[in-house]
């Protein structure tokens, strides 16, 4: 399966599976957007929404930084620096 890109609020949001370690810390942050597959990888669920702050507490909690987190207004990416 490819990494997807979903833009969720003012934020794109991609999670990197080659580098996910299944740790299921973003699903703790935030299950309204973040769960683990049948291959125990970190996936962005369909039609996710949650508060910026719990998306972007998800991404900072991944022990390999597997999802990064880009700002659409700006173009920055935001996570990780």
């Amino acid at each position: 399966m490819e990494d997807k890109e979903v833009i969720i609020g003012k934020y794109k949001v991609k999670v990197i599976r080659d580098a996910c370690i299944s740790a299921a810390s973003c699903v703790a942050f935030s299950p309204a957007v973040f769960q683990l597959d049948e291959e125990a990888k970190a996936v962005i669920q369909e039609g996710a929404t949650d508060e910026e702050a719990n998306i972007l507490l998800a991404a900072q909690s991944c022990p390999t930084a597997a999802i990064v987190i880009t700002d659409t207004e700006t173009g920055e990416q935001v996570w990780p620096k």
